[in-house]
């Protein structure tokens, strides 16, 4: 058996083991990568941790770090306020501002998960606040970033449009964005429909109040809060669940007010300056091109300094199991991409001789592997292998490649991938093991669906 063949089985027995063992999925994915990287690759300790993704560690702990700040100071209550009084209270509206706002944000340039970095944390907390389904929220996160993701100022669109140029393959850049937009767009729709997006409509609008302590979900003088259930010892009331399943879904129309809702939603100077953090962090990332974890941390550690009582927590909201995990499976991935076990099935599947049947399986393959890897990395590896049977001319160039950029991309949704990782981590009050179980369910019908529907549509027509 080749060493690949055995680097794929082991990847294999590590996601049956964690699904039926209460085993960090992550733990047992460094022990595999030890053992495999040890063992069959012949890698040392260095050649094993150049798969750590150094880079998403410090993100997902710097983002997680600085809005636990903003969520225990009031500010993403502020926020979500705030975004209720910009659609006029409809709650049904928000997942698709915020759709909106990450594919603006990818297209005018920033790096996807920098987008959903940014966008989720606030979009999470108020499907938390609503009773939207987390899972819905997220994927409207996700789906939005990688609708504008193939622009063609866009990181994502300049990378595989270079591509193209390099391998001289022919190219279009409409095309490309377009694909992307309006893949992305119909899923977002189906998401929307089938994960309890309607039944927001049947709530009408939530009480938006003046900003100044009357907003629906304040405990202070107007009604309209999100609907109440007892507590699980029968003394008091709570929000309605915050991880509800993907087609349940709370209203908001009663008269009782939240009682961990906090006393108001005035711009007090902590909210204020994180505010100011916030916007820093975008312009950060956006105009000045800087890491958004590194900067994250940093204005997490202005604000821990100028207001410790209001953070003194947050270190330890930052969501170390997800964290565990994520880089757990991603060094195993960096050991398989060390040994050639990517390469090794890219070029079988080039190698087959039948154009449509390598078309499909190389989305697949880039589904499957961008699911837990960089999608930039595996579009720059994959897109070359699918060059000599561009050039015979039986497979239209510009639907192939726009065919493998949404299957590579679109799956970003997953738990392991960064967008996923960084919704995963966001989510606040949920149960994180269910929520987790939930984005990989969902990560797995994406890449089980998806890639077939774009060949279909794009690449068996002959387009381009």
């Amino acid at each position: 058996m080749s060493s690949e063949l055995i680097s794929i089985l082991v990847l294999v027995v590590v996601f049956v083991i964690a699904t039926t063992r209460s085993i960090n999925m992550g733990a047992l994915a460094f022990a595999a990568a030890f053992a495999v990287g040890e063992l069959v690759a012949d890698l040392d300790a260095d050649g094993i941790f150049a798969g750590f993704p150094g880079d998403l560690f410090v993100v997902l702990v710097g983002v997680t770090y600085l809005f636990a700040i903003a969520r225990a100071n009031g500010t993403t209550d502020w926020l979500v306020h705030a975004a209720i009084r910009l659609v006029r209270g409809r709650v049904a509206l928000i997942p698709w501002v915020m759709f909106a706002i990450t594919g603006a944000l990818t297209a005018i340039g920033a790096v996807s998960p920098a987008a959903v970095a940014i966008v989720a944390p606030i979009a999470l907390s108020f499907a938390s606040r609503y009773g939207i389904s987390p899972l819905l929220m997220g994927a409207m996160v996700v789906h939005g970033a990688q609708a504008g993701g193939f622009s063609p100022i866009s990181i994502y669109g300049s990378i595989v449009n270079g591509i193209v140029e390099r391998e001289k393959l022919p190219g279009n850049e409409l095309a490309l964005f377009l694909a992307s937009l309006l893949v992305n767009l119909v899923i977002a729709g189906v998401v929307f429909v089938l994960f309890g997006g309607l039944k927001l409509w049947t709530q009408g609008a939530v009480a938006t109040g003046t900003g100044t302590g009357t907003e629906a979900g304040d405990s202070g003088n107007s009604g309209g809060t999100e609907k109440q259930r007892p507590e699980p010892n029968g003394t008091g009331t709570s929000p309605a669940p915050t991880s509800p399943s993907p087609t349940a879904i709370t209203t908001t129309a009663t008269t009782t007010p939240r009682p961990d809702a906090p006393p108001d939603i005035r711009l007090t100077p902590a909210r204020v300056t994180t505010l100011v953090a916030l916007v820093a962090l975008v312009v950060a990332v956006l105009a000045f091109d800087l890491d958004a974890g590194l900067t994250a941390i940093t204005l997490a550690v202005v604000l821990s300094a100028a207001w410790p009582e209001d953070s003194k927590k947050a270190v330890g909201q930052i969501a170390w199991p997800t964290v565990l995990v994520i880089c757990g499976v991603l060094t195993y991935v960096g050991v398989l991409e060390e040994m050639g076990t990517i390469t090794w099935a890219g070029e079988g599947v080039s190698d087959i001789g039948v154009p449509l049947l390598s078309a499909v399986l190389l989305c697949y393959i880039g589904a499957i592997v961008s699911a837990f890897a960089s999608s930039v990395g595996i579009m720059g590896a994959l897109i070359p292998l699918a060059v000599p049977f561009l050039a015979e001319g039986d497979v239209g160039a510009v639907a192939m490649v726009a065919a493998f950029a949404v299957s590579a991309t679109v799956v970003d949704v997953s738990p392991f991938s960064t967008n996923g990782a960084l919704v995963l981590a966001a989510a606040p009050d949920v149960d994180r093991e269910r929520f987790f179980r939930q984005l990989m369910v969902y990560g797995g019908i994406v890449v089980a669906a998806v890639p077939a529907v774009v060949w279909l549509v794009l690449v068996v027509p002959g387009w381009g």
